[in-house]
């Protein structure tokens, strides 16, 4: 299937959450892209009007007339605080999505084109500080975000109680990244077309996903990604309330990059657990060669009754699996 931290939810997990730290073994990751508006800096927003573009001082009642207005050029949508019935589709131009009050403004249970709140298929898009919440279609891949082509940079937001978190086609040439973010209770494998997850990418150029959280898994995976290249560092996968989840990290293709300091815990109602990340499981379409994994911390919650692997490999490649800390019960590499 295709399939905040705007305020971090309570950490519930049963193990003590390190505090992240970006990776020493690539290039420093870039900052986050998408910035918090000062508050100075905000246009008033016109009363009755919720959406307003930056550029234009324009207000509008609809999302939809919002990017509509920005069309094919540049512009900057800032949301009133509030919770939304609303969703848009974004046919082309670089448009930003930002809460005026990071952590206010919730989008909840609309979908536009039977897909997902954000359907995003211009040149760039950016979303910062937005709830996306109880998101559902017909397919079983109701999401948040359903990135279609472009690239993609999402900051300080949230996707919780859906299908999906974020569910992307393919676009070989586009970048993602995500930093600060929480996606929280996501996934299903209800549906005949096969699982959804909390992220799915598909054959994308690049995905970072840094300095977020994953957690209450509630079908699928959590971070599945088909693109050529990955940079997961410095999130934490907590699976300890987790049900009917399946891998912590699955890259189905293969995959180079890195996979560098983040937390993972595997919990007692995981439905597939025989192991924490999975690379190349489907097709050994991508080189993993030389594909870093180190510095992370692996543990199985209390009472998970099974030994599992810590990374299974099918790709046949050099993948470089450097000190992990592991936890009784999981073991460091197995081919397959």
């Amino acid at each position: 299937m295709m399939t905040p931290d705007p305020v971090s939810p309570p950490r519930r997990s049963v193990w003590p959450h390190r505090p992240a730290r970006l990776s020493l073994l690539a290039p420093c990751l870039a900052a986050v892209a998408v910035a918090a508006i000062p508050a100075q800096e905000l246009i008033a927003q016109t009363r009755g009007d919720p959406y307003t573009v930056k550029e234009t001082g324009r207000g509008f009642a609809r999302l939809q007339d919002a990017v509509n207005a920005i069309g094919g050029g540049t512009g900057t949508i800032t949301i009133a605080p509030g919770r939304y019935a609303d969703c848009a589709v974004q046919t082309a131009g670089d448009v930003t999505y930002s809460a005026a009050q990071p952590g206010q403004v919730i989008f909840d249970g609309t979908v536009c084109e039977d897909k997902a709140a954000l359907v995003l298929r211009g040149y760039n898009a950016a979303v910062s500080g937005i709830t996306f919440q109880n998101m559902k279609s017909s397919d079983g891949n109701g999401a948040g975000i359903r990135l279609e082509k472009g690239h993609l940079t999402v900051a300080q937001s949230w996707f919780k109680d859906s299908q999906e978190g974020i569910l992307t086609a393919a676009d070989p040439r586009g970048r993602i990244v995500i930093d600060k973010s929480t996606f929280t209770n996501l996934g299903t494998c209800a549906y005949s077309g096969g699982c959804s997850h909390a992220i799915y990418v598909g054959e994308y150029g690049s995905l970072r996903v840094t300095r977020s959280r994953f957690e209450r898994g509630a079908g699928g995976h959590y971070l599945k990604s088909r693109a050529a290249r990955v940079e997961i560092a410095s999130n934490s996968f907590d699976d300890s309330q987790g049900r009917w989840s399946n891998y912590l990290i699955d890259l189905p293709l293969g995959s180079t990059g890195q996979i560098t300091n983040n937390w993972f815990v595997q919990g007692p109602d995981h439905e597939n657990h025989s192991a924490l990340i999975a690379v190349a499981a489907e097709e050994r379409k991508n080189s993993s060669d030389g594909l870093v994994i180190a510095g992370n911390d692996a543990r199985l919650a209390p009472k998970v009754p099974w030994s599992t692997v810590f990374v299974a490999d099918w790709s046949g490649n050099r993948l470089e699996i450097g000190q992990n800390t592991l936890g009784p019960g999981i073991k460091r590499f197995e081919k397959r």
